[in-house]
Parts: structure tokens; C-alpha cells; sequence
């Protein structure tokens, strides 16, 4: 399934900083959003509006394939009280790869732009790209995409039997054998 991103660079009151982006919504792409094949798989960026509060780009090409062996993840996610979609972005200094050409002048005007590369539904990759030291922030999950997510949890998720762990101490010495 093939997805959408809108990230906002969000004006913000500081006297060191005048902007921060954030990742604002993940939508369904039929191909509705540009004119690109379906089956091409290239990030594409264009600038969407300009309010008092920030401005709005949407991003496309974003695919999305659920692993069984990724099932907790998703179970995790869809167990927490605000299920989410995972936007791992970073901040890029070359943007003529990603960025259409009716907005590139718009988005050369900054050092840095922030590009959404990587989309999931899964707690545990979303951690494992945190602890990787990647960006990403989480974006609420529709009522629609959550049912469709627990739908394929509860084809493929089980959970592991728990094992009780004796302590050590019950364990026994663990001496060698005298001769």
C-alpha cells in the first residue's frame, strides 16, 4: 500500500529558533497527488500552503508492507491508548532529489529541509530507529487504519508463551566436579 505524508514547519515563538517540523498526517495515495506512475517508488515533495501558522508540504512515495515476524510491533502499537503511525524524517542539505520543481526555490531558501523517509505502524521498528539515532515522530492513526492494522494482528500476531525464570539462587552451586 502506498502512502502519503504532510509535514509542517510550524512557526514557533523563540528567540532561538523561528520554525520546527513535524510530521502532521499519513494518507492513503491512489495516485490522487501527482502524476508520477503508481509504481515509481521516488520520494516527491511539494510545497501545499502557507498560513499564519506554517506552511504544509506534502510528501509521496512512501510504501508500506506488513511482516508477520514485525506482528508485536504492531500489537504493541495498536495496544497503546493513541495508536500511531511512526515518520521517521531527517533534516537534508541536497533537496533538488526530493523536491519538485515548481517548489524547489521555496525550499532552497533554508539550509536544511526536513524529508519524511520512512513510514511504519510498528512500536518496534519506530524504537529500533530511535535507537539508531534517527528522527521520528508519531502521527495519530485513523479509526480506518487501525481496524485494517488489527485485522492483520490478529491473522498473525501470538504471542509467546511466558516462561518463568527460576532465580539463580534456586538454581544450584555451579561448582566443578572434584576429582
Amino acid at each position: 500500500m502506498r502512502f502519503a505524508v504532510i509535514m509542517r514547519k510550524q512557526f514557533v515563538d523563540n528567540p532561538w529558533i523561528s520554525y520546527r517540523w513535524a510530521p502532521h498526517e499519513v494518507l492513503p495515495d491512489f495516485g490522487q497527488f501527482t502524476s508520477t506512475s503508481i509504481a515509481d517508488n521516488k520520494i516527491s515533495g511539494q510545497f501545499l500552503g502557507r498560513d499564519e501558522q506554517g506552511e504544509s508540504w506534502l510528501f509521496t512515495g512512501y510504501e508500506l508492507n506488513l511482516y508477520p515476524d514485525e506482528a508485536e510491533g504492531y500489537y504493541l502499537n495498536l495496544s497503546a491508548t493513541l495508536p500511531a503511525w511512526f515518520v521517521m524524517w531527517r533534516l537534508e542539505e541536497d533537496v533538488e532529489r526530493y523536491i519538485d520543481t515548481q517548489s524547489i526555490d521555496l525550499a532552497k531558501t533554508e539550509p536544511t529541509f526536513a524529508i519524511p523517509h520512512r513510514i511504519s505502524v510498528s512500536y518496534n521498528e519506530a524504537g529500533r530507529l530511535l535507537d539508531g539515532g534517527e528522527s521520528v515522530d508519531s502521527v495519530l492513526l485513523s479509526a480506518e487504519h487501525a481496524s485494517w492494522l488489527q485485522e492483520y494482528v490478529n491473522e498473525h500476531y501470538r504471542p509467546e508463551p511466558k516462561k518463568r525464570h527460576r532465580p539463580e539462587s534456586f538454581k544450584g552451586a555451579n561448582r566443578p566436579v572434584e576429582d
